[in-house]
């Protein structure tokens, strides 16, 4: 059993290297996240401490599940900072360590997000992925609705190009 908590911007900070771990691996497995192969511990590193200022005013909200030796799970909630946007955010880099797959992590990964989010009164959520894959299965087993494909719309990490399925969910 793995703990998902919330990651204030301390632990965020603090978690940068067992986050860029979970990503170097992600991305090596062929997950198409946005980086290309190869892609090392200092650049997934890079892009998490990027992402540091939006944790830190709370745009940003990402979960981190706890296994023997780091972190072996993520989910990100994007919130929409524009005002005619407040009822909408977006999943982002939902990803489960390669020897943590199959335990239904992801799931619950996902379920802390949605959770989160209807709680804060967050009534649309987003997302996408690439088309045919393992995620979208459990995204449309999640209650998601897709609707579209954009044809080559991302490079997996060998370079090659894609189709992208984007989805939503309406809460409460």
């Amino acid at each position: 059993m793995h703990t998902i908590t919330r990651l204030s911007a301390a632990d965020f900070g603090n978690s940068l290297k067992s986050l860029a771990d979970l990503l170097v691996d992600a991305v090596d497995d062929g997950s198409s996240l946005g980086f290309l192969t190869p892609f090392d511990q200092e650049a997934a590193a890079a892009w998490w401490r990027t992402r540091q200022p939006a944790v830190d005013d709370g745009s940003l909200i990402v979960w981190g599940a706890q296994g023997p030796g780091g972190i072996v799970g993520t989910v990100g909630l994007a919130r929409v900072t524009m005002p005619a946007g407040r009822h909408r955010a977006e999943i982002v880099k939902l990803m489960v360590h390669r020897e943590a797959r199959g335990q239904g992590l992801g799931r619950a990964l996902l379920t802390t997000a949605e959770q989160a989010a209807a709680l804060a009164g967050i009534t649309l959520l987003l997302l996408d992925t690439e088309a045919d894959s393992t995620a979208e299965g459990l995204y449309r087993s999640a209650g998601w609705t897709r609707y579209g494909v954009v044809p080559d719309y991302a490079a997996e990490p060998g370079g090659s190009l894609r189709d992208c399925g984007f989805y939503y969910k309406q809460l409460g």
